[in-house]
């Protein structure tokens, strides 16, 4: 079955990209391989995408400095995207947005600033009122790249509805009490802290009482099982295969349907790593590491059928494309796809 693909890219060079894309690009994933990649809107460095349920809603991070911007396009049954406007991101260089599921609200958040604001969002998918703005302060153990707060990613906890934050900079990961008007309120009881290895993004996990964690600073990944009104970290092993030399820097991390398989892309081995998960002892095991076949693999995303996954190859200009088998855990490499600085996918 064929699907739409929403790309992610960079279309500057910038310190850790030398990004050469038009824009945010649309596609046809038709099961082996992504092909009719087009620009579909012109974006400076839209580094992340979010669609609204239904599809009829494309929001893009400009990933600009000293202060990004959030675009909202509607699209139409073609796959036309329309832009409705912009707003400020309320920081430099947004690195990541998620439309509530069930809210008519969009979360950002900004990693050079260390921000996320929280927009309301009008009947058409235009982008309204700020509803939230939050500024975090500090900073974490490592002086480089924990030298003030940097926010990674955005979720929303589907058990509480909390907004949750992660920030490398200050290497916790936040909850926050939302309320339906789009007011936030931090539960600092419930904040977890990873300090020094660095927290990128969070995936639930299904059962709704897990969530995994990966960490780009030391190429770790973190267990975390609800204990009451908080998460607990009980579990900590590395994203590398046995005998993996030179820098790594994990991106990525998703969790199968069936919740025993968890997937990390790792930039530097430029590998998938795949995981057994085990709910009863919450515990992962590395099962194997797998070449992604291309270079900086960023996104990495489980096809809506189950059976195929996607990587975001930033630095070799192409999407590769693996048979999922999650019984067996096994990925089959069917192919790579030519596309300028992928950094994102999104299917629609």
């Amino acid at each position: 079955m064929a699907r739409d693909l929403l790309i992610g890219t960079y279309t500057e060079t910038l310190p850790h990209v030398d990004g050469h894309a038009g824009g945010v690009l649309a596609a046809r994933f038709d099961g082996t391989s992504v092909v009719d990649a087009v620009v579909a809107a012109h974006v400076t460095n839209p580094s992340w995408v979010a669609v609204a349920p239904g599809g009829g809603a494309v929001y893009a991070v400009s990933e600009t400095e000293p202060d990004g911007r959030i675009v909202a396009f509607a699209r139409d049954g073609e796959g036309t995207l329309t832009e409705l406007g912009s707003v400020s991101s309320g920081g430099a260089s947004p690195a990541h947005l998620v439309v509530h599921p069930t809210l008519p609200l969009l979360l950002a958040g900004t990693y050079g600033s260390g921000t996320f604001s929280v927009f309301a969002l009008g009947q058409d998918g235009s982008i309204g009122e700020r509803t939230a703005f939050v500024q975090h302060e500090g900073r974490g153990p490592d002086p480089d790249r924990q030298d003030g707060p940097h926010v990674h990613q955005l979720s929303v906890d589907p058990e509480t509805g909390d907004v949750v934050v992660v920030d490398l900079g200050l290497g916790e990961v936040r909850w926050y009490a939302l309320a339906p008007d789009g007011r936030v309120g931090l539960r600092a009881h419930a904040t977890v802290v990873i300090g020094s290895a660095g927290p990128r993004h969070l995936a639930f996990h299904p059962d709704g009482v897990h969530a995994l964690l990966v960490n780009e600073l030391d190429s770790s990944i973190d267990v975390l099982r609800r204990e009451g009104a908080r998460f607990e970290r009980v579990q900590s092993t590395t994203t590398r295969a046995d005998g993996a030399t030179g820098e790594n820097a994990p991106a990525a991390v998703c969790v199968a349907a069936s919740g025993t398989t968890v997937l990390v892309s790792n930039r530097g081995d430029d590998t998938i790593a795949v995981f057994a998960f085990d709910p009863a002892a919450s515990r992962v095991t590395l099962v194997e590491s797998v070449p992604v076949g291309g270079e900086t693999p960023r996104d990495l995303v489980i096809s809506p059928e189950g059976d195929r996954v996607l990587a975001a190859c930033q630095d070799s200009d192409e999407v590769t494309v693996f048979a999922f088998d999650e019984v067996a855990r096994s990925l089959r490499p069917l192919g790579a796809s030519p596309v300028p600085t992928p950094v994102r996918l999104a299917f629609v």
